[in-house]
């Protein structure tokens, strides 16, 4: 999913095991009902809120297939629920089966390492008993790539690294510090604040993403333009693999040959577990402003969006929500495209480039809101108009109504892409009109498919596909499956890649296939054996 800035939430709060975030936060029985009224072909009443306790007595989980020795027992558990909490991520089809008591293989322990050491330790035991190990930090994956699927291995270990989450040393002077990996958004934030320096890096999953997964998955953050993507933020990493521990040098930059930090940037656990990095700060804004422009005419939207990526302004903000995702998020409700515009500085005010963003927008027909300026709320923080206030209350809690109509039957779920400029716009309407059309074929019902840009680059952007269709009564998650082959299909034909930001997990993989030089396919089953020769590290993760 793509980002913005939630705040903390308080430790009391208990999380979601088999649908997104708090498990207080999920929308009541009754507005669950509400939202499938609004899509035809839906169930009558919600499915209900699966209890773990019921859903391990129903599996009859077992003892596990192998035992711990003695000096890592203390650093592994059997316990059912969280076993069986650790064994998918959260995507439509993780939540669907969650609800249907379904969640596929249950890992047969939990690890909770505490120190690089234990990490090495773990994987030096579970190269030797056949147990495949699948790195978990937040459990946010939307992609399949926390768990373990087939029957290859013995047994399955899932290593969950966020009792290592400290900030480890800042250096104030060369703004970077050095992070251990299980460290969640917020609590990376709260060490960096007294320092007045920030990560800048905020994705949809921030309460609930680890800065290693981030890493392993090349993340995108909230940020439209300039330093989108978590790699830009890399100064050095730390990654155990059964071979050994991979340690570069903290560098501003080097050239002496290929950088072994993108060896295991994005390679999702199948290389090797990253245990820390040194990551480059920012100081902390403080001076921010928002707009919303509405457009009649969703190309001509996208003609100023690619405006605004070529010029120098570089908005932090700049996401163009289709007719049917601005009435979605209620940012507009007259059939209009509605482009959501945030500059922010640490060090002057923004409100001149914001003017001037607005007045290009205008030039290809938009029309700015209310407020074009730097609006502040009582305690003395920026504030925003109407449109940018509601997308962003609504972009906060679309995964939990994402949920609430996953309750009620529906296939509701996202996918995303990206492409060069000359691409962008027949893409985005073959993936609606071809999307669309299969959601009816299978089901009779006709499904939303709405877009939005997340992100934006000189030469191309990143558009955001939500998909909305009736469910199959036998079975919702294979027509999701189908939708997202046809999906592939359409981003295959116009070379569009099989994801910006959600990285490749297991249900990507046929598309990753399909995109992957085959030379470099060749490199990196050969980086798998050389790194992790038993084949324990996340299989069927990138390669294998």
């Amino acid at each position: 999913m793509d980002g913005t800035t939630p705040r903390s939430a308080p430790r009391t709060r208990t999380r979601s095991w088999w649908g997104w975030g708090w498990a207080d936060a999920h929308p009541a029985d009754a507005e669950c009902a509400a939202m499938g009224a609004l899509l035809p072909g839906t169930l009558a009443r919600p499915l209900p809120v699966p209890d773990v306790r019921d859903l391990v007595r129903g599996l009859r989980i077992g003892a596990p297939a192998v035992e711990p020795p003695p000096a890592l027992a203390h650093l592994v558990t059997a316990d059912p629920a969280d076993r069986a909490a650790h064994a998918m991520g959260k995507a439509y089809r993780d939540v669907a089966r969650a609800l249907r008591g379904q969640p596929g293989r249950i890992p047969d322990l939990v690890a909770r390492p505490a120190a690089e050491q234990d990490v090495a330790d773990l994987l030096d035991w579970a190269g030797g008993h056949g147990t495949a190990v699948v790195p978990y930090g937040g459990g946010s994956s939307v992609t399949g790539g926390v768990e373990y699927r087939g029957d290859a291995h013995r047994a399955v270990l899932s290593l969950d690294l966020t009792g290592m989450r400290r900030v480890l040393e800042v250096d104030t002077e060369g703004r970077a510090a050095r992070i251990q990996a299980g460290a969640l958004g917020p609590d990376l934030e709260a060490q960096l604040r007294p320092h007045g320096l920030t990560l800048r890096h905020f994705p949809q999953s921030f309460e609930f993403s680890t800065l290693g997964g981030w890493l392993a998955t090349r993340a995108g953050g909230h940020y439209a333009t300039g330093r989108t993507r978590i790699d830009d933020f890399v100064q050095s990493m730390r990654v155990v693999t059964p071979a050994g521990t991979s340690g570069s040098w903290r560098l501003p930059a080097s050239g002496a040959g290929p950088s072994p930090d993108r060896l295991f940037l994005g390679s999702e656990g199948a290389l090797g577990v990253i245990t820390e990095a040194w990551m480059r700060l920012q100081e902390r804004p403080r001076h921010k402003a928002s707009a919303a422009v509405s457009f009649t005419d969703f190309h001509a939207a996208l003609r100023a969006v690619r405006d605004l990526a070529q010029s120098d302004l570089s908005p932090a903000n700049c996401r163009l929500l289709d007719p049917g995702e601005a009435a979605l998020s209620g940012a507009a409700h007259d059939g209009g495209s509605v482009l959501v515009l945030g500059f922010e500085s640490a060090h002057e005010p923004v409100d001149g480039r914001l003017a001037r963003a607005v007045e290009l927008a205008r030039s290809h027909g938009g029309r700015p809101g209310g407020n074009t300026g730097p609006e502040r709320h009582a305690d003395g923080t920026p504030g925003d108009d109407a449109a940018v206030g509601a997308w962003r209350a609504a972009f906060l809690r679309m995964p939990y109504l994402r949920d609430g109509l996953v309750r009620m039957g529906a296939v509701a779920e996202t996918f995303e892409t990206a492409a060069t400029w000359d691409r962008v716009p027949a893409l985005i309407d073959a993936v609606r009109t071809e999307v669309g059309a299969a959601a009816l074929k299978a089901t009779g019902h006709h499904a939303t498919v709405n877009c939005r840009l997340t992100h934006v680059y000189p030469d191309g952007a990143a558009p955001y596909f939500t998909v909305l269709a009736a469910g199959r009564p036998d079975d919702g998650v294979a027509l999701w499956d189908d939708l997202k082959a046809v999906a592939g299909e359409v981003l295959h034909r116009y070379r569009a890649t099989i994801t910006h930001h959600h990285a490749v997990g297991r249900d990507h993989r046929p598309g990753y296939d399909l995109q992957r030089p085959e030379p470099f396919a060749l490199a990196l089953r050969a980086a798998k054996d050389a790194l992790d020769p038993r084949g324990i590290l996340n299989p069927g993760v990138l390669v294998g």
